[in-house]
């Protein structure tokens, strides 16, 4: 028996592909692998920082509802397909890029003339095709960071040129996250939970960097709105050794102690060392006729026992 919540472990990466990768937490207190879950997969869809383009321009247009001579499509095509370019961008500021190409022939994003502050994830990606053989076509990009969703209306209010035509931005790079809550035990203890969290991202940042960054945000939510208060924690179960080998099934009657502070843990239904080490010292402290001549009893045998 514990009064404490205990601290969680990221028992495990699994890498399931170029992009996607599952991460394994475990042992979760009774109820948390959903309460976890739901709050780290609703961070990593919404709030994980990113790059897209913003705005764009081509020569010899000034909106977006009109076909260009020489390109086989329109210019809302082509701003599809601007939204589908994977950006990381090492900058916070704003970043205008080029494109230049002539003759017959696709146009990809790996066409786009970089700069050394912005890479591109997709290159492959169609922008469009050029089905004259003397059309040049000249584009300008301009790249931005964000997080969340950038309604086209605030982009276009946002926009570093005003003849560009502004694009709705999705800054996360994180495109789906799932998550499983399961049953799981260790040693004796059944009343404790999994999660595996799998996580697919677009390639401008890893899975991991991803999970890492979601993770720091929560904890910076709360702890600001926690204040001075702390909740003391337990360690995290161990499942390196069995109970037998680390001694944890070891009866209190076998440690040594004296009779009066074996009688106090039994009556409290302490039985095992396990249990013993499951409880914080205030628990302890909180245990009907143990007192602090027992705690430091315990306290010994305990690093005796190196468990």
């Amino acid at each position: 028996m514990t009064k404490v919540i205990h601290e969680a472990e990221l028992a495990e990466i699994k890498d399931l592909g170029e992009n996607s990768a599952s991460f394994v937490i475990k042992p979760l207190y009774y109820g948390y692998g959903n309460t976890l879950g739901n709050s780290l997969r609703r961070v990593l869809l919404s709030s994980i920082k990113g790059a897209a383009i913003t705005a764009f321009r081509i020569d010899g247009t000034t909106h977006e509802f009109t076909a260009i001579p020489g390109i086989a499509e329109d210019v809302v095509d082509i701003m599809l397909n601007l939204k589908n370019i994977h950006i990381k961008s090492h900058s916070d500021a704003p970043i205008e890029l080029h494109l230049e190409k002539k003759g017959t022939g696709v146009v990809l994003a790996g066409d786009i003339k970089l700069s050394a502050e912005v890479e591109i994830a997709n290159p492959q990606q169609i922008i469009c095709n050029i089905d004259n053989p003397k059309f040049t076509l000249k584009m300008d990009l301009v790249v931005d960071t964000g997080r969340g969703y950038l309604s086209i209306e605030q982009s276009g209010d946002d926009r570093v040129h005003s003849d560009m035509i502004a694009i709705d931005a999705l800054f996360t790079p994180v495109l789906r996250v799932r998550y499983k809550a399961e049953n799981t035990r260790v040693g004796q203890d059944t009343n404790l939970q999994q999660l595996t969290l799998t996580i697919d991202t677009d390639g401008t940042l890893t899975p991991k960097e991803a999970f890492e960054e979601a993770s720091a945000i929560l904890v910076n939510q709360y702890q600001a709105l926690a204040g001075g208060t702390t909740v003391e924690s337990a360690p995290a179960p161990t499942t390196t050794k069995t109970e037998d080998e680390s001694g944890l099934m070891m009866p209190v009657e076998e440690m040594g102690l004296s009779a009066r502070s074996a009688n106090a843990l039994i009556n409290n239904e302490i039985r095992t060392v396990r249990d013993l080490v499951m409880l914080s010292e205030t628990d302890l402290k909180e245990l009907k006729g143990f007192g602090t001549k027992a705690l430091d009893e315990v306290r010994e045998k305990l690093t005796e026992l190196k468990v």
